[in-house]
């Protein structure tokens, strides 16, 4: 009996310790990565000349402690976006700010592809210029991935904490209602599937971009329904999207048309 009992506690003991190594290994990396992080910041821009600075100025201010850059990708705007931004960067540095123009509008997907190639950083973070995402955000983002080793930290306005501000019933009913049909037919396993402000893992993304074929507002669907069938560790975060407040919004009957296209497509396709 006494045998049994002194063998039965080294083998407690023995798991008990490996336990131990496993969570101090796995604290041990999430510091490592931490230390190691950098974020590169995707802001597709077109007539964004009264957002642009304001946009910049609060990341830099709601991440002062954090190693990052913007890379603004512009598509051709004809009211001197990328003049600002070249202002921008006799501030702050073009090491922290980089312009990475394209001649025209080729579509928001588009603009995230040509900016990961210019992406140094080992996160990449996706947000509009439009001050509708809210910079105040990001370190909940960064948090929210440290704490869980998610591959990708998505903003929602529909759980407890998020919302909108700023948009007619009309406009509500929209969103939902397009929020709604796709949790339906695509089981996600994210509440906010149309939103567009996100962090990823760069391999992530690369990895889940390759594989989209949208180009446009549907780009983003389809990225957060391939990431989640690959089996992708998503985590979400609260976010109050707030309506543009400067210039005028690119969402129309034409995109609405494009949305119920690529909810069809993405039914059939995974």
């Amino acid at each position: 009996m006494d045998m049994d009992l002194g063998y039965g506690f080294s083998t407690y003991s023995r798991a008990s310790n490996g336990g131990d190594r496993d969570i101090n290994v796995k604290m041990e990396n999430q510091q490592k990565e931490k230390s190691n992080a950098k974020y590169s910041i995707i802001v597709p821009t077109y007539n964004e000349r009264l957002n642009i600075a304001l946009i910049v100025y609060l990341i830099f201010k709601h991440l002062s402690d954090v190693d990052f850059e913007i890379i603004v990708v512009d598509d051709g705007s004809p009211d001197g976006t990328q003049d600002i931004v070249k202002q921008l960067q006799q501030v702050y540095g073009e090491d922290r700010i980089l312009l990475r123009p394209r001649p025209k509008k080729l579509g928001l997907g588009t603009a995230y592809v040509h900016g990961l190639k210019h992406a140094s950083g080992n996160f990449v973070v996706i947000m509009d210029a439009d001050l509708s995402h809210h910079p105040k955000y990001l370190p909940s983002f960064i948090k929210k991935q440290m704490e869980t080793g998610a591959s990708i930290v998505t903003g929602t306005r529909y759980v407890k904490g998020g919302g909108v501000h700023g948009w007619n019933l009309m406009r509500k009913l929209t969103s939902r209602g397009a929020n709604v049909l796709a949790q339906t037919f695509l089981w996600p396993g994210v509440s906010d599937l149309t939103g567009s402000f996100r962090l990823y893992r760069k391999s992530v993304l690369e990895d889940v971009i390759s594989s989209c074929v949208s180009k446009g507002y549907v780009f983003q669907m389809e990225m957060i329904v391939r990431a989640s069938r690959k089996g992708y560790h998503i985590e979400e975060v609260p976010i109050t999207f707030v309506d543009r407040v400067y210039g005028s919004s690119k969402l129309g009957g034409s995109e609405i048309v494009e949305y119920l296209k690529g909810l069809l497509y993405l039914l059939v396709t995974t």
